[in-house]
């Protein structure tokens, strides 16, 4: 098995039950997804990965031109279709973690 295998087998692996509602936590072992969160919302839950791992948002507030640029051009890209995501999409998550 390549290492890049293992590494993706050891990050699925996570206890649902054991994760709290509504709150994102760091994945540094997964591959390719910097976050995983357990979304919850009228009685339903859903184990939801975001963000590219090794990307950095450019925050809630961003200070510099550059970062004001990227918070732009990352909304443009994905808001194309709804620009308020429910609580149990990865945008949603995304938008409020990383951007």
């Amino acid at each position: 098995m390549s290492d890049k295998r293992k590494k993706a087998a050891k990050a699925s692996k996570i206890a649902k039950d054991k994760m709290a509602c509504n709150k994102p936590q760091k994945t540094p072992g997964h591959p390719t997804k910097s976050h995983v969160v357990k979304a919850c919302e009228g009685g339903e839950e859903k184990i939801i990965r975001f963000g590219q791992q090794g990307v950095k948002g450019a925050g809630k507030n961003p200070t510099t031109a550059k970062d004001k640029a990227r918070k732009k051009s990352y909304y443009a890209r994905h808001n194309a279709q709804d620009p308020n995501p429910d609580k149990m999409s990865a945008r949603y998550w995304s938008h409020k973690t990383k951007w």
